[in-house]
């Protein structure tokens, strides 16, 4: 989402990096490049011309006239007043009696069973018993939906038919007292801020069951207007927290970056993606980093942790620099790869160096390279994973037919992989000596 707004602030940057002192006309053209900049990603007005003020009289000040950089002053102070402008993180509010109603709102579309769905997931994962309440009973297969997630998830949903959403509300929490449950998560039915009738039923609902959270969600893609709709439910009913979805998208992305500041509502989660692990806690600096080209490599630290068992990674690790590493054991690292998301994901997520480093090949490629390696591996026996040594030319040819891939890709892949071994095995025989020549 942030790919057109990072290339033109990097642009800005690299120019200032390349002086060796700043003049107050030097600092004064690049704020206007970040103005057009933070305008063109559909950033609120208001916010920009904050935001610039801000930043230029810091700039022009001693910070950066005393600095052995001047350059990567200003970059600072950018990253600085861009992490205050995105507000301080808060976390969900999950104190008092048990149990804990979350209650969801929002336009329809904007994806709030899914989220219902992730929210549920993560709050699992953190030990919490979790039900979720189907109280959307307007919109087709809006039941069906949220039962099929909580199918997936494991996590039981409540619903009642031809029952009111305020009065199933109240049934729902009693539901989950005598059940156990620490945290109950309201999907009421999408609607808009104009219609009367459907937000007093909000009002209802929020009467009834006292949440401890509500939580507008709100789709990143729509740009401005996520502000203005925003702005719209909190008229109506106070909110305690924003969820912006579809982060993934190619929109502009200047909603995720003025919705704090215009609406004062904080922000608690991001959805970046389809799946039900493609959920972020909110944090403005890891956000800001990736704004601005930085990268994210604590987020990118996180996936990998989730994704990857310790022990076995540690025993592939000493295989790896034994010389002993198997096909087999490739095969399960792109296994764990994939749990870690989209390829396009993880490479928005790497530092500025290593982003452009990767962009000799593009996210599609990747993605389909891995595919067909993967479908090569798969075509083999046990045997031959362990043991590709032998691997002849029949057994080759079988292998390619079987991956729908040709007996070339096959023998590029063994060739690889045997030269994967040999640079381990020579990094480990000579240590850190070896490292070098890795590099040429």
């Amino acid at each position: 989402m942030f790919e057109n707004l990072t290339g033109r602030l990097n642009e800005v940057f690299d120019n200032l990096r390349r002086r060796g002192k700043l003049s107050e006309a030097d600092v004064d053209a690049a704020m206007r490049e970040v103005r057009l900049a933070l305008l063109e990603a559909d950033v609120n007005y208001g916010v920009v011309k904050d935001f610039v003020s801000r930043v230029r009289e810091r700039a022009v000040g001693y910070e950066v006239s005393k600095a052995l950089n001047p350059g990567q002053q200003v970059v600072k102070i950018v990253n600085e007043e861009l992490i205050t402008t995105l507000g301080e993180p808060e976390r969900l509010n999950l104190t008092g009696p048990r149990p804990r109603a979350l209650m969801l709102i929002g336009l329809q579309g904007s994806g709030k069973t899914t989220i219902t769905g992730k929210i549920a997931r993560h709050l699992r994962s953190q030990g919490e018993r979790v039900l979720m309440v189907a109280a959307d009973p307007y919109r087709p297969a809006a039941v069906t939906q949220l039962e099929t997630l909580g199918e997936q998830l494991d996590v039981p949903v409540f619903f009642e038919p031809d029952v009111a959403p305020p009065r199933l509300a109240e049934h729902a929490i009693d539901h989950a007292r005598k059940g156990g449950f620490s945290v109950v998560i309201l999907d009421t039915a999408g609607r808009s801020q104009l219609d009367d009738e459907l937000m007093q039923e909000l009002r209802n609902i929020k009467e009834s069951v006292k949440p401890v959270e509500v939580l507008l969600v709100t789709d990143a893609m729509i740009g401005q207007e996520a502000v203005n709709i925003a702005n719209g439910f909190r008229e109506v009913i106070p909110l305690t927290g924003l969820i912006l979805t579809k982060l993934d998208g190619d929109a502009r992305g200047g909603a995720a970056i003025s919705i704090r500041s215009v609406t004062g509502v904080p922000i608690k989660f991001l959805g970046t993606g389809e799946s039900m692990d493609a959920l972020e806690v909110y944090d403005p600096t890891r956000l800001s980093s990736r704004i601005l080209g930085m990268g994210d490599l604590l987020g990118l630290i996180e996936r990998a942790e989730s994704a990857y068992d310790e022990q076995s990674a540690r025993e592939q690790a000493e295989r790896l620099m034994a010389g002993e590493f198997t096909l087999q054991d490739f095969s399960d690292q792109l296994s764990q790869l994939k749990k870690m998301g989209p390829l396009g994901q993880l490479l928005d997520m790497m530092p500025g160096g290593m982003k452009q480093m990767s962009q000799q090949i593009s996210p599609q490629d990747a993605e389909h390279q891995l595919k067909k390696t993967e479908a090569i591996i798969h075509s083999m026996t046990l045997d031959e994973r362990r043991r590709p040594e032998v691997l002849n030319a029949s057994r080759r040819r079988r292998i390619a037919t079987g991956s729908g891939t040709r007996v070339q890709d096959v023998n590029r892949l063994m060739k690889q992989f045997r030269e994967a071994k040999k640079l381990f095995k020579m990094i480990n025989k000579s240590g850190k000596r070896g490292i070098p020549r890795m590099f040429g």
